[in-house]
């Protein structure tokens, strides 16, 4: 393999260091050969000039759904997809991941056993799209997840098994290692369609670390959904690694996430995307608030783990109508900066260096030093300045990814909806004659 010398940019290496003007970058057989400055590159080098420009570690997310199809709600996820479309659909979108700067992804859970089959596509060069790691269906009890009465009692529902004692729930979690995950989900909280407001606890921690036990003596990781702060302590008491979401998180919760060395994935840009545009999606109104009071509530005790050290992984829940395939990716690196505080440096860290978690390749992957995987982003602007430059794919200049330089202006065919995918209404609402007729209509009619 030929190598490739970034020449002359201002190198921001993923570790947290200061950003270094100037430095060059030498790629060769898919790692980091050398940086330094005035690098000499053999004839067969390929010259990449930088000058004016950032070169980074390509980014990686640790949440994404790229098996869902980017379904408006859980009546099509679950009732709309067909396992053979999803696959090639899932194919086709790996590529706008990568186009978006984003050169590593956890899949933590997704429809069938897409995600792991994906990941081998792209592994054996079949599918061009980031290096993944993979989950399978996620674990839920028949309370779990935001499906309320969709989800079966037992049995598989879309990206859900329900797991209903110790022996199923082990069963299950060797069943998925020996297809090939590299994680195991569990959906700790519910909507209960009965209860009104949100999510609620739906596993005890005795359930929660028989995953835990069993996963980790098959040395594979266990990530969580925690949408309250009862969720978060059991799940960190139990001993997952990574925990999604930690909403409305409190002291004791948070003690317990730092005492049992868990990392945090918000994914606050879900939230954020319809916060800020659910309006022009047709979102609910009376919710709109309700998401933007969440991350508030939330960001302000996640600060309060950031600054006592806890590990920070950032993740967009791309998959999903609201987070479309390859546009949202970067957005979380914003939200960290106006909602939790973090300096821009920090933000680009826990997108690179802690992202490495997520792909079970600490020490290998998301910094820019010498032996580390050659996976790197060139951009037409200073993210230190502004971390929002991340999200325009204009800016993103060079995309490499295994020391291969990405083809990033090529067109990628654009695609129509299938009919079928989609959930079609007759009505949103009952037709009753008052909202069918105007006042004047229904005067006339008394007199007929």
């Amino acid at each position: 393999m030929s190598g490739i010398l970034i020449r002359g940019g201002t190198l921001i290496d993923g570790t947290g260091s200061p950003a270094r003007p100037g430095e060059d970058v030498l790629l060769r057989d898919g790692r980091v050969a050398a940086v330094g400055t005035s690098l000499a590159a053999d004839a067969d080098t390929e010259i990449v000039e930088a000058a004016g420009r950032t070169v980074m570690p390509g980014l990686i997310d640790a949440h994404t759904h790229l098996t869902f199809g980017e379904p408006t709600g859980n009546d099509e996820l679950f009732n709309h997809r067909t396992e053979a479309y999803s696959s090639m659909l899932s194919a086709y979108n790996a590529r706008k991941v990568l186009r978006a700067g984003v050169t590593s992804v956890l899949d933590a859970d997704c429809l069938w056993n897409i995600g792991v089959e994906l990941r081998e596509a792209i592994e054996s060069g079949i599918v061009e799209g980031p290096r993944m790691r993979a989950g399978g269906q996620a674990l839920m009890t028949m309370l779990g997840g935001t499906a309320g009465r969709m989800i079966r009692d037992e049995g598989t529902t879309g990206y859900a098994t329900v797991v209903t004692g110790r022996d199923v729930m082990v069963n299950e979690i060797r069943r998925q290692i020996k297809y090939g995950v590299d994680w195991i989900k569990i959906m700790v909280t519910g909507l209960i369609p009965s209860m009104k407001g949100p999510e609620v606890k739906v596993w005890n921690l005795d359930e929660l670390r028989t995953v835990c036990d069993t996963a980790h003596e098959l040395n594979t990781k266990v990530v969580a959904h925690c949408r309250n702060s009862d969720s978060t302590r059991d799940a960190a008491r139990a001993g997952v690694d990574l925990i999604y979401h930690a909403s409305y998180v409190d002291d004791e919760a948070l003690e317990a996430v730092m005492e049992a060395g868990s990392a945090l994935c918000p994914t606050f840009t879900l939230l954020g995307n319809l916060a800020d545009y659910g309006a022009k999606i047709g979102t609910a109104p009376e919710l709109l608030d309700v998401f933007r009071a969440e991350i508030e509530v939330t960001a302000k005790q996640l600060a309060k783990a950031h600054a006592a050290g806890v590990p920070f992984l950032a993740g967009s829940e791309t998959g999903f109508a609201v987070t479309p395939v390859g546009e949202w990716h970067a957005r979380e690196l914003e939200m960290f900066v106006e909602y939790m505080g973090m300096t821009p440096m920090e933000a680009i860290v826990a997108a690179t260096r802690n992202g490495a978690f997520a792909m079970r390749a600490e020490g290998e992957l998301g910094t820019l030093e010498v032996g580390r995987i050659a996976d790197v982003l060139v951009i037409d602007g200073d993210p230190l300045r502004d971390v929002r430059v991340l999200q325009d794919k204009e800016r993103i200049v060079e995309v490499i990814k295994d020391g291969r330089r990405i083809d990033i202006t090529t067109p990628i065919p654009e695609r129509t909806q299938r009919a079928s995918d989609q959930v079609r209404f007759l009505a949103a609402c009952p037709l009753t004659r008052s909202l069918a007729l105007t006042e004047d209509d229904l005067e006339r009619l008394s007199h007929v």
